[in-house]
């Protein structure tokens, strides 16, 4: 083969998250000749996560990048390539299969295509964010909330996420505090009668979190948070141990668009198989919509994109 000409692969895997990593372990389990295309940090958000109790199998609780990382050993170990660089073009082709691009790593031909590029929480973007993320700062209260028993913290947010992940807080921590720059809530009405009758649960109006301070910005915990009223411009502390923000997501779907439905947040519509509306392109994980969000279904959502793509191979190719 030239070297000029795109490789040939069965099944090409864009994004190395639970769902890429879990798609490439069936894939290449199959004897499909698999790539997944990872150009940040494998493991995607759980991999920044500092401890996962809520995966199965792990009695204990196991390090966020600990998991990941034996995610990926166990996927190469059955086959699954790795290419580390960022597919920047996805085109189906009219013979059926896709023609991917990258930054870096070759142009490939695939059979089927699993995007599994994940989303992002969106950020405040203030001071002690970052450098909290993960000892305090968290933008996932299901996985981490049980790691605050009996303590105060701070919910940033007033849609439905925000809403459901407070009460869902209030299983654990002594008092909730649910921050939000208006005055009534975003969320559905069912949601707001549930928060108003949780006993643990406040509510701060009008008001906005401008800093996020920790017992030590490097290697510390978060303390408390600088808040600042809206309306009166007054600033005020609060005492916290944690800061679980929901602000919205961005899902990472540029290369899906014009190829598949997308919903108003841009994630990716697909049928319970994963299936898109274009034959031999599926979704998986936080990209596609209606995602639980959790490191376990996201595993799910690719073994099912990645048993379905070899059907769809067998049956097409």
């Amino acid at each position: 083969m030239n070297s000029n000409e795109p490789r040939e692969i069965d099944i090409a895997i864009i994004g190395g998250g639970p769902a890429g990593m879990a798609a490439g372990l069936y894939a290449a389990r199959a004897l499909r000749s698999t790539v997944l295309f990872e150009g940040g940090v494998l493991g995607g958000q759980i991999a920044t996560s500092d401890r996962v109790e809520n995966y199965p199998g792990f009695p204990d609780g196991i390090g966020g990048f600990e998991l990941a990382m034996a995610f990926h050993q166990q996927s190469e170990h059955h086959g699954m390539e790795t290419v580390y660089a960022m597919v920047s073009s996805l085109e189906p082709q009219e013979d059926g299969r896709f023609r991917l691009g990258t930054d870096g790593g070759g142009e490939f031909i695939a059979k089927a295509v699993i995007v599994t590029a994940g989303a992002n929480p969106n950020k405040l973007g203030i001071p002690g964010e970052t450098e909290l993320t993960g000892r305090g700062v968290s933008y996932c209260a299901t996985c981490d909330a049980a790691f605050f028993k009996n303590m105060d913290v701070a919910v940033v947010g007033g849609g439905d996420a925000a809403v459901e992940e407070a009460i869902f807080t209030t299983r654990y921590a002594s008092k909730v505090t649910l921050i939000h720059r208006r005055d009534e809530l975003r969320a559905q009405a069912v949601l707001q009668e549930r928060a108003r009758n949780a006993e643990n649960l406040e509510f701060l109006w009008d008001t906005v979190v401008e800093e996020i301070h920790g017992s030590d910005q490097v290697t510390g915990e978060v303390e408390k948070v600088v808040l600042r009223n809206v309306k009166t411009g007054e600033q005020s502390e609060m005492p916290v141990k944690a800061v679980f923000i929901f602000i919205g997501q961005t899902p990472n779907s540029n290369l899906l668009e014009g190829l598949v439905e997308l919903d108003a947040g841009k994630h990716a519509c697909v049928n319970d198989w994963m299936e898109t509306k274009v034959p031999g392109l599926f979704v998986a994980g936080d990209v596609r919509a209606n995602a639980a969000r959790q490191v376990v279904s996201s595993a799910g959502d690719g073994a099912t994109a990645a048993i379905r793509a070899d059907h769809y191979i067998t049956d097409h190719f």
